[in-house]
């Protein structure tokens, strides 16, 4: 690999670092500010609802200027969302400026890998990428959980800045500010990527022309029998893995009896099992056989149901790991069949702005069920019920869905061959 490559997986690495921290920081803020639960889910819509609005432009900004400074310019927009977190804007709006940044920043992570590297090196390198960033999931939202403990917070508020005042007087807003200083070693890391000497001219700026090619693009990938299929699952998948992370919260409080720092660390638990899953996966699935884990996704539904079985933490720990291993494994051949058809329908770029567009409609959709049976006094134990229910009845119509569309292929097909 060039040596700019561990450059962007290093930056790539501490800006999701920081990413996932800050969540568990802003939901600390948010009950700091005793603000009711439903925002707490809707922490995650504000962050997401900026992939959805600029999916058709942010490929064309990516492509307008080096990749390293479109990821400088968006880490900074990130550090700017924190910093008016800290002078008293509302979390949801400091928040969605933080999502503002992270939609324009992912498809320069992605695109710069194919103006770096040879095509032979890119799924190496799209390895390199992911197991970058599941690694920041984990250790995001374990640092998140540990720095609003109360020892670490306490020791973090005991600095004080010679002559400068801080705004910094609560434990969310020690971790936040300590959040800022990994997305300034971004930051830094940014500066470094190289310029690749790529010519940055883009077909158009013109919103009305990017807004119909996307459209075109996505119309595209729901009429193809395996990129609709791929693209339901994934979609579904992503949806599914937000919510979850809020359920696990409520749930480990009510259940397990443990803080928000300690919830924080049964979702870097399920982190860990989608790490599993994925390694098994690419391991023993082949893109030919992608469609045969269909069901693993059903069964992971199943297993989320009996969330509300368990009481003991050994036991919470070892469901955690099912459950983000059901879904490590059944995501990950889905993901690589998705990258396929985009890439032979329409290009990588556009595949994966497709994707993202999609895949952050599930999660508004699905976070936003679950803040409205939180705003609606809905038990955990009946909201993980509905959500069990919701993914294996969703993965049963996909599977009908990829059935009907094979028997249609195979009808096609026969009649082509009776009339050769």
């Amino acid at each position: 690999m060039k040596p700019g490559f561990y450059t962007i997986i290093a930056a790539q690495f501490f800006s999701s670092l920081a990413d996932n921290a800050l969540l568990i920081a802003a939901i600390a803020l948010l009950r700091e500010l005793q603000e009711p639960a439903w925002m707490t889910p809707a922490l995650k819509q504000s962050f997401v609802v900026s992939y959805v609005l600029l999916a058709p432009v942010v490929g064309a900004f990516a492509d307008s200027m080096p990749k390293g400074r479109v990821m400088l310019i968006t880490n900074a927009i990130k550090i700017v969302g924190c910093a008016l977190m800290l002078l008293d804007m509302h979390p949801l709006l400091s928040y969605a400026i933080v999502g503002f940044g992270a939609a324009a920043y992912s498809p320069a992570k992605y695109g710069i890998l194919t103006e770096l590297l040879p095509p032979q090196r890119l799924v190496v390198a799209n390895g390199w990428i992911e197991g970058a960033t599941v690694g920041s999931i984990i250790l995001g939202v374990l640092l998140g959980g540990a720095l609003i403990t109360p020892r670490v917070a306490a020791t973090l508020l005991g600095f004080d800045m010679p002559v400068l005042e801080t705004p910094v007087n609560t434990p969310p807003e020690a971790a936040i500010s300590v959040i800022m200083a990994f997305y300034l070693i971004a930051a830094i890391f940014n500066w470094y990527i190289p310029d690749t000497g790529v010519d940055h001219r883009v077909p158009s700026k013109n919103p009305l022309y990017l807004i119909r090619e996307f459209s075109h693009c996505v119309g595209l990938l729901w009429r193809d029998r395996l990129g609709q299929i791929s693209l339901a699952t994934t979609t579904l998948f992503w949806g599914a893995g937000a919510t979850l992370q809020f359920i696990v919260i409520d749930w480990a409080a009510r259940a397990l009896s443990l803080n928000l720092s300690q919830a924080s660390m049964l979702q870097g638990v399920v982190a860990v099992g989608i790490a599993l899953g994925a390694v098994i996966a690419a391991r023993f699935v082949s893109l030919r056989g992608a469609v045969n884990v269909l069901p693993i996704g059903a069964a992971m539904g199943l297993i989320v149901m009996t969330m509300v079985l368990v009481h003991f933490i050994p036991l919470a720990m070892l469901l955690m790991v099912a459950i983000g291993a059901c879904a490590g494994f059944f995501v990950v051949p889905m993901n690589a069949l998705l990258q396929h058809r985009g890439h032979v329908l329409m290009g990588a770029g556009h595949s994966i702005a497709v994707q993202n567009f999609n895949e952050n409609i599930g999660i508004l959709v699905m976070v936003g069920l679950y803040a409205v049976m939180v705003r609606s006094g809905m038990s955990v134990s009946s909201a993980i019920i509905l959500f069990g229910v919701f993914v294996t009845g969703s993965m049963v119509l996909v599977m009908l869905r990829h059935r009907a569309n094979q028997r249609e292929f195979d009808s096609l097909h026969l009649i082509g061959m009776e009339k050769h």
